[in-house]
C-alpha cells in the first residue's frame, strides 16, 4: 500500500494517510516538500515514512511538558511529542521532525519522536528540539514522582525496543537522547543547542541520559560527529548522564569538538556523583582535529575500553542494524 500526502496527492494530512492504514497491512506513506503542523500518533504494524529530504518535509509541533492542561495539570513530558511512533516496524527517513515548544526553562520538555516501535530504523532525519528531544522506549520500571510518566505508555509493560539511526541529526540541550532501548546510532551528527544571545545554562547540557535497559547494548554512537553551537562554551557540555543508575551509554569511534566537558560524563543531579553500577563508556574518542581526546579528568567511574571490548560491543550494535535492516 503506497499513500501520497501533499499537493495533488491522495491526503492533505499525514494523519489522513495513518489513519487510512489498517492495522495489519504494510505501508509506505510518501510526504511531498512542505511544513506538516501535525501532531501525529502512528501504532501500526509495519509502516514508512518517507519525506522529500531533511528540511524540506517538516512536521512540526510546539507542545511543551509545562503547558496547562484543561483539567489543571501539566501536559507532562512524555505527551509534548510531534510525533509518536509505536506498532510493531516504523521506519522514518529523508525528512525533519520539530517541536517547537522552545528551551526547557520555559516550556519544559519537548519531545520531537517518542520512539516506542518494537523496531525502529531511521534514516536521513533530522530531530531537533532543546530538552528531551528523541525518546528511545520504554519507559524507566518506576517513576520517581507520581505521574512522571504519564501518556501513552504510563501503564504498558516495559517492552523492549530495537532502534537503528543512521545519518541523522539530532539537536538538542538536555538529556536529549534518553530510554532504555537498544539504540545504535551510526555516523550521525549530534549537535548541542546552543541559547538565545546573553542566556546561558551551566551545564549546557547532556546529551544522552540512559536508564536501565532489557537489552544488552544500551545507547551506542559508533562513528558519530558531537558538536555545539557557536554560544556553548568550552567545556560546559557532558556526553551524558545515568538517568537510572544502571544506564549504559557508549561512544565508539567518534568525533568531538571543545564543548565536552573534560569529566566526560556527569553523575545524575551532581557531576561528580559516584554512577558504580552504570555502562558509561568511550573508545578512540577524537579531537575534530583528529587528535586523542585525553582522559586523564574523567570522572572515575567512566570506563575507557580496551580494542577487545569495544570490538564486542561494536559487533553487538552491528548485529542490531543487521536485524533491523534485514
Amino acid at each position: 500500500m503506497i499513500l501520497e500526502v501533499g499537493k495533488e496527492r491522495d491526503y492533505s494530512t499525514i494523519t489522513e494517510a495513518v489513519q487510512a492504514v489498517p492495522y495489519r497491512e504494510e505501508a509506505l506513506i510518501r510526504i511531498e516538500e512542505g511544513v506538516y503542523h501535525e501532531k501525529i500518533f502512528l501504532e501500526k504494524k509495519k509502516i514508512t515514512l518517507e519525506g522529500a529530504g531533511i528540511g524540506k518535509t517538516v512536521i512540526s509541533w510546539g507542545d511543551g511538558a509545562a503547558d496547562d492542561m484543561p483539567d489543571g495539570t501539566k501536559r507532562g513530558t512524555f505527551r509534548s511529542y510531534t510525533l509518536f511512533a509505536g506498532g510493531e516496524e516504523v521506519t522514518i527517513r529523508d525528512l525533519t521532525i520539530e517541536n517547537t515548544a522552545g528551551p526547557g526553562e520555559i516550556a519544559g520538555q519537548a519531545l520531537a519522536l517518542y520512539a516506542d516501535a518494537e523496531q525502529m530504523h531511521v534514516e536521513n532525519t533530522e530531530l531537533v528540539s532543546f530538552q528531551d528531544t528523541l525518546f528511545c522506549a520504554p519507559l524507566p520500571r518506576t517513576e520517581r514522582q507520581a505521574r512522571g510518566f504519564f501518556g501513552p505508555r504510563a501503564h504498558s509493560p516495559r517492552q523492549a525496543t530495537r532502534q537503528y539511526y543512521r545519518n541523522c541529526r539530532i539537536r538538542g540541550d538536555v538529556d536529549f537522547i534518553f530510554g532504555g532501548a537498544d539504540a545504535l546510532f551510526e555516523n550521525c551528527r549530534i549537535v548541542i543547542a546552543g541559547r538565545p544571545e546573553g542566556e546561558e545554562l551551566h551545564p549546557a547540557g547532556y546529551v544522552a541520559a540512559p536508564c536501565e535497559c532489557p537489552g544488552e547494548i544500551g545507547l551506542v554512537f559508533l562513528g558519530c560527529t558531537i558538536t555545539a553551537e557557536d554560544t556553548v562554551k568550552e567545556g560546559t557540555a557532558f556526553l551524558g548522564r545515568p538517568w537510572r543508575p544502571e544506564g549504559r551509554t557508549a561512544y565508539l569511534h567518534c568525533v568531538f569538538d571543545r564543548s565536552i566537558h573534560p569529566r566526560r560524563y556527569s553523575g545524575w543531579g551532581e557531576v561528580e556523583k559516584e554512577e558504580p553500577d552504570a555502562f558509561l563508556a568511550e573508545y578512540d574518542s577524537r579531537w575534530t582535529d583528529g587528535n586523542p581526546v585525553p582522559m586523564s579528568e574523567r570522572n572515575p567511574w567512566v570506563r575507557i575500553l580496551t580494542g577487545g571490548e569495544a570490538d564486542q560491543l561494536e559487533e553487538k550494535a552491528k548485529s542490531l542494524r543487521e536485524q533491523i535492516l534485514s
